[in-house]
Formats: C-alpha cells, sequence, structure tokens
C-alpha cells in the first residue's frame, strides 16, 4: 500500500511536530482548453439538425421508403449525444420502433439500433430481448455478440458476459479490446484494464478514426484518473477536444481534474457553467451542488439540487436515474422512505451489485447494521470493487465492529483520493 501522507502528518501534529507536504503541482492550464469554450457558431449540433431535416424531407416527399426512418433515428441519436437532449433519444426510439414494426421484428442490424437506444435509456432487460432474437436471426452475429456482453455485464450477469467475450476473441479489434478492458476493470484489474485501453487507442489511431480516436482517449483518460495518473488523464481529454471541441465529456473530465486535483473550485465551477449551457444533463448540477459544498457555499448547494431533483423526475428519463435518485435521498436528504422505491426499481430493473450495494446502505442509513452486512456480504463483497461502494463496505465494517477490514479498505480508498474526490476524502479520514 501506498503511504499516506495526510496520516503521517497526523501523527506528527499528535507528537508536537512541524508537519507539512509540498503542494500539489496543478495540472490543469486554462490557455490550454479555454478556447474550447468559446461560443463557435458552426456546432456539430447544428450539422446534425440539418442531417435530420434532410431525411425528414426525403420521409415526407417518399413515405413508402422506411430505411429513412434508420437515418433519422441516427441523426437524432447523434442530437441528443450533442445536446443531452432527452427528447432526442426518445424520438430516436419511435423512429427504430417503426423501422422494427415494418420490418417485422427480423432484421437484426435494426434490432440492434433498438437495442442500443434502450442501452442508453438504461432498459438493459429490454435491450436484452432483442438482442436475443438478433442472435437468432445470425446476421452480423459478431456484433450481436458484442452487445450481450455489455447488456449482460450491465445487468450483472458476469458469467454470461465472459461467455460472450470468448466468441468474440479477436486482438486485433477495436471492439474486443474495449470490451476486454472492461472485463478487467469489472473484476478490480485496473492495470489490465489500462493496458487493453492502450491497445485500442493505437488500434484507432492507426485506423486514423476520429469517433474512434475520441472515445478511447476520453475513456483511457477516466481509467488513468482512477489510477492516479492525472496529468496523462488531462492531456488526453485535451487530445479529444482538439478533434471534437464540442466535447463535453472531455470538458466535464477537465473540470474534474481542475476540482478534485487542483483544488480550483471557481475555475471548475465556470467551466461547468459553459459547458450547461450548450449541453444539458442534470449531472452537473449535482457536481455543482458538490464543489459548492466543499466551498461551504451552502445556498448555491441547495439551489443545484432543487435544479437537479427537478431535472431528474422529468418523466422522459424514465428509469435512468433511479440509481442516482436513490442516492441523492439517502446521502443528502438522509431519506430513507423516499430512496426506497427507486432502490427496489433499481434491483428489479438491473440487479447488480451496485444495485444491492444501495440496499445495503439503505439498511445502514436506517441504523440496521447487521441487515446491511448481510446484504454486503451476500451480494456486494468481492463483486464489484468501485471505490463509492467500497466506502460504504467500509462504514458497515465498522458499524459492526469489524475494525481491522475496515482499516484495510480506508487505507485503499485513500488511494482512490482523486477519483473520489475532496468531500469523500474527508469522509474516508473519518471511518
Amino acid at each position: 500500500m501506498k503511504t499516506i501522507n495526510i496520516i503521517i502528518c497526523a501523527i506528527l501534529s499528535s507528537a508536537v511536530l512541524s508537519c507539512s507536504t509540498p503542494e500539489t503541482t496543478k495540472v490543469a492550464n486554462e490557455k490550454d482548453y479555454d478556447k474550447y469554450l468559446q461560443s463557435i457558431i458552426i456546432t456539430s449540433e447544428s450539422l446534425a439538425q440539418k442531417e435530420l431535416e434532410f431525411w425528414q424531407n426525403k420521409l415526407n416527399d417518399q413515405p413508402t421508403q422506411y430505411p429513412y426512418l434508420s437515418k433519422l433515428a441516427k441523426a437524432n441519436t447523434l442530437l441528443f449525444s450533442e445536446s443531452g437532449n432527452i427528447s432526442y433519444l426518445i424520438e430516436a426510439e419511435e423512429k427504430l420502433l417503426q423501422i422494427n414494426q415494418k420490418t417485422d421484428y427480423n432484421k437484426a442490424s435494426y434490432l440492434r439500433s433498438l437495442a442500443r437506444n434502450y442501452i442508453s435509456q438504461h432498459r438493459f432487460k429490454e435491450s436484452l430481448e432483442l438482442l436475443k432474437r438478433a442472435e437468432v436471426n445470425g446476421e452480423n452475429l459478431n456484433a450481436t455478440q458484442k452487445m450481450l456482453f455489455d447488456v449482460y455485464l450491465e445487468l450483472g450477469n458476469p458469467k454470461e458476459a465472459s461467455e460472450y467475450l470468448e466468441e468474440i476473441e479477436d486482438y486485433a479489434d477495436f471492439g474486443y479490446l474495449i470490451r476486454v478492458s472492461k472485463w478487467y476493470d469489472h473484476k478490480g484489474d485496473l492495470a489490465s484494464a489500462i493496458r487493453f485501453m492502450e491497445k485500442a487507442k493505437k488500434k484507432a489511431e492507426e485506423a486514423n478514426d476520429k469517433d474512434l480516436k475520441i472515445w478511447s482517449y476520453t475513456n483511457l483518460a477516466d481509467f488513468y484518473g482512477h489510477d492516479g495518473q492525472v496529468k496523462e488523464a488531462y492531456d488526453l481529454y485535451i487530445k479529444a477536444l482538439e478533434l471534437d471541441y464540442n466535447n463535453a465529456y472531455a470538458k466535464k473530465g477537465i473540470a474534474w481534474i481542475v476540482y478534485s486535483h487542483d483544488k480550483n473550485t471557481d475555475e471548475a465551477l465556470r467551466i461547468l457553467e459553459i459547458i450547461s449551457k450548450e449541453h444539458f444533463s442534470p449531472d452537473y448540477y449535482m457536481l455543482k451542488a458538490e464543489i459548492a459544498e466543499f466551498k461551504n457555499n451552502w445556498a448555491m448547494k441547495n439551489d443545484n439540487l432543487k435544479v437537479y431533483l427537478s431535472a431528474t423526475k422529468n418523466s422522459s428519463y424514465g428509469v435512468m436515474y433511479n440509481q442516482h435518485l436513490a442516492k441523492l435521498y439517502l446521502d443528502e436528504f438522509n431519506d430513507t422512505a423516499n430512496a426506497l422505491p427507486y432502490i427496489e426499481k433499481e434491483l428489479a430493473n438491473r440487479p447488480t451489485p451496485q444495485s444491492y450495494d444501495l440496499l445495503a446502505w439503505y439498511y445502514y442509513k436506517n441504523k440496521d447494521f447487521k441487515k446491511a452486512l448481510e446484504v454486503a456480504n451476500t451480494h456486494v463483497v468481492g463483486k464489484t470493487f468501485e471505490p463509492k461502494v467500497q466506502y460504504h463496505i467500509a462504514k458497515i465494517y465498522k458499524a459492526n465492529g469489524i475494525n481491522d477490514k475496515a482499516m484495510l479498505l480506508k487505507e485503499e480508498l485513500l488511494e482512490s483520493s482523486f477519483e473520489l474526490g475532496p468531500l469523500m476524502t474527508e469522509k474516508i479520514l473519518n471511518i
């Protein structure tokens, strides 16, 4: 385990000795990314809008040409990606339902497109049904098997996911490499996850595929961040923005670095404010609330929580924010009664270790520590390695008097302080 500076400082200060650690070197530089935050007239969203209008006009002129529905769905999906407006994703679903109805749900490519839309909506069981039908159809079976791996992993069925990973094995294929990376991340082997994502990045660069390069840069940046390689993560977010100056995901990644690593809260808020004006996502308001709490600005925190809560209750989101709303009620409002229905829905739709962690945390919040431990030991421990879940387990261990395990997790969690953020780090120190 790494030596934890803050623990050393605490020990030395208790002995009335001076303790100072070198100031963290700032990673982010406004000069690197500010140009990507400026308003630009010609955006990829406007290009996608033109694409949408083009195919809508084609369909209006030739109503019997149902393949145009697929083009419209693709344009709507791109608009959702660019703007964050959930209505575009729902519109894409409607178009994909129409084209599958016209083809009697018998064309695998259209089945996969609808399944992909359902994955974006976190409707994994419905996605699975479509993919199993596409598998029987057999058209481009490899593409279907890749998506089956994705869905089974999302549903908390690692055995089935592993079987499909074997079916698609091809170390020369970008799609296989990113899934092997995801598999190792699921197993808690971050070093291997990074190694395979680096291979995927190399494949994307060799093919000079813009979209695959952006995807591999941002996902590898996330892994680097989890591993504490903050400068490397920052550099990849900048590379992604060089290819797509509107990439909100990369901008949010930089905002997190500015906040969590550089502790420059005002600059992080400035970045988020700009992003949220051009790309809507409730997540930005939750992050703003966290930063506001770190600044001890409780009015700002409450304002952002209200916006977040209002946004996520939009019926168009369906089940997409059940997990997040459960966490909000448990952690921010200490309202277990309102949290429970969301937890139950999440367990019904997606019985993963992360969903069971919510149930264990619900029992912990209700001070039923034995039941919390029972759920955690049965469904969570050793099945997921996400730091926030590990924090819950550590707290549950401590509440049950299992202090040795709690302290081991505490030490490991402190190594993930960048990923967890300053607020969570403070909580970990109090375990």
